[in-house]
């Protein structure tokens, strides 16, 4: 299946990590030219280097997101390069394990600062381009708190759900525009911050990793913490033109983790 994205722009933020990075591989193996964006150069530039050696088109782009004021140098730098941005893959981290209530109000600051203001500040550069080219795709990476609410991940679970609700709005501004809208939510996929909470877990509550890791994949129907590609495999396919129908969507990427309608 063609999925339309060759000679298109993305830019794919976390694309040092686990998730990002398999978004990143996979949309370049369709074509896309990709920005790689990351807090890390360094595990930026590992995806950069994996991308180019498989024969795709990629830069490297240091960018801490929470730093508001370099949005329009890094994006210049991407259209220099590239191109306008037609695929834009908001994907932050997370805060650390907290309990919701007893947090300070500088703390829920920070991480609303780094987790969501950006990602609106940033996709509300984009937009201009993608209104010109009338096409586009904006795709955000959430967590599957936002449906059902994960213990002690307070800040990322009340944070997260924000964006559902400016996604959706956004979606019913822009559709005419060509341009779609989703959120995409990974339940228990294989990276290095599943393998962190599941250390914090085991520390808070007396067991062994492995313990707290078979108790998790125990509750999921597939019987296994899903693969960073397969998540990248579903990213790719709403980024593409075969997707132009879905929008406004919040979609699970999760073994059938989460057990509510």
């Amino acid at each position: 299946m063609d999925l339309g994205l060759n000679g298109k722009t993305a830019l794919v933020f976390g694309a040092g990590g686990g998730l990002g990075g398999a978004i990143a591989r996979t949309l370049a193996g369709e074509g896309a030219k990709v920005a790689v964006a990351d807090i890390n150069r360094d595990a930026a530039q590992a995806t950069t280097d994996a991308i180019k050696a498989a024969g795709g088109t990629a830069m490297t782009l240091e960018w801490d997101i929470a730093d508001l004021s370099i949005i329009g140098a890094r994006l210049k730098a991407v259209e220099d390069a590239f191109g306008a941005v037609n695929v834009l893959v908001n994907n932050t981290g997370g805060p650390p394990p907290t309990p919701v209530a007893g947090q300070d109000a500088e703390t829920w600051q920070r991480f609303f600062n780094s987790m969501v203001l950006p990602v609106i500040a940033i996709t509300d550069h984009v937009l201009p381009g993608m209104k010109a080219a009338k096409w586009g795709r904006i795709i955000t990476s959430t967590s599957s708190g936002v449906i059902a609410p994960i213990p002690n991940l307070g800040m990322s679970n009340t944070l997260r759900t924000s964006l559902l609700g400016w996604s959706k709005t956004l979606a019913q501004e822009v559709g005419r525009d060509g341009i779609t809208a989703n959120i995409v939510l990974p339940g228990r996929i294989a990276t290095g911050r599943i393998t962190f909470l599941d250390e914090q877990k085991a520390k808070r509550e007396g067991r062994t990793v492995e313990d707290v890791s078979a108790q998790s994949t125990a509750s999921i129907p597939v019987g296994r913490y899903g693969d960073p590609q397969e998540y990248g495999d579903v990213v790719t396919f709403l980024a593409s033109t075969k997707a132009s129908y879905v929008t406004g969507s919040v979609l699970r990427i999760d073994g059938g983790l989460i057990a509510s309608i």
